[in-house]
């Protein structure tokens, strides 16, 4: 198997990732910020997408990038365009520099409504750089990612262990779960059909699940009869402001994230499912769900 170099290695998808791959019989080549323990089959490189040289180093022997690392938050526009842009602008220099073609950039949902958040913006950006590289690159949208080890959904599984899911304004959302998502990367690495296409992958419900169904979906993982409060558009952004005014840099939901949330259509475009001879999605979000809300409970997350 191939020599995979790895950003965001260290977070939530990357980490299933990288535990993935190794199970495939890839080597692992993954950036660090800081020390990690030793990890069979992974080779740990300190450094950060700022810094060229570390990302040079990182590429070294690969045979194709997995780029995942970026913000999903920041106080402005900024605090994206550093990661997810530069930091992109970065990754594929050194690949270049390495001699690496394959390169799988991980971006989001987002980048379909640049105009609508910062985040969104930035994302499109990124997509713009790797589609520009010349290199034999492929593009993933997730949607919403949830499973095991999730602190972003965390809150919600929380709210509904409360029995009340405060949800946005009325919408519709597709979701996948973490281990789909890995697995459509590892097998996008070696598709040559995958080449210069832009995948939306999701659980495959079709049309994806309403907001509110999605919040009975979370008292059904949580074994609650859960009620859900659909909050209006003006509510959800006077939320943000008080979480930032409570939490400071640690709020979960900024004014940026407010405005991507109340978009009424996060739902996957058909028309850029991966084909099925390529990757199919194996956990359908009920089992999912159930799954991710017994991990909470083992690790003691939810109290």
């Amino acid at each position: 198997m191939s020599v995979l170099a790895v950003t965001g290695g260290t977070g939530f998808v990357g980490g299933h990732l990288l535990r993935m791959a190794v199970d495939a019989g890839h080597g692992v080549r993954a950036l660090t910020r800081k020390d990690r323990p030793p990890v069979d089959g992974i080779q740990w490189v300190p450094g950060r997408l700022s810094d060229p040289a570390s990302l040079e180093e990182l590429a070294q022997g690969a045979r194709a990038v997995v780029h995942i690392a970026g913000a999903i938050r920041a106080t402005d526009r900024a605090g994206f365009a550093a990661p997810n842009i530069e930091g992109t602008r970065h990754m594929i220099a050194a690949a270049r520099d390495a001699g690496i073609r394959r390169f799988i950039h991980i971006s989001s949902l987002a980048a379909r409504e640049p105009d609508l958040s910062d985040y969104g913006w930035s994302k499109a950006e990124s997509e713009t750089l790797v589609q520009e590289s010349g290199l034999d690159w492929t593009i993933i949208r997730p949607p919403a990612v949830y499973g095991p080890g999730d602190g972003e959904t965390l809150e919600l599984f929380a709210m509904a262990r409360r029995g009340l899911v405060i949800l946005p304004p009325e919408g519709r959302a597709s979701i996948i779960h973490v281990r789909d998502l890995g697995a459509l990367i590892l097998a996008a690495i070696e598709a040559e059909a995958a080449i210069g296409a832009t995948y939306e992958p999701d659980d495959g419900t079709a049309n994806g699940l309403s907001h509110v169904a999605f919040g009975r979906a979370l008292g059904r993982a949580v074994e609650k009869s859960v009620r859900t409060v659909s909050m209006p558009a003006p509510l959800v952004r006077l939320g943000a402001r008080l979480d930032g005014l409570f939490r400071g840099d640690d709020a979960k939901l900024t004014p940026d994230r407010a405005r991507y949330f109340c978009h009424p259509d996060w739902v996957v475009d058909p028309a850029r499912k991966p084909p099925e001879s390529l990757w199919s999605p194996q956990i359908p979000h009920e089992t999912g769900l159930a799954d991710t809300a017994r991990w909470y409970r083992d690790q003691d997350w939810l109290g």
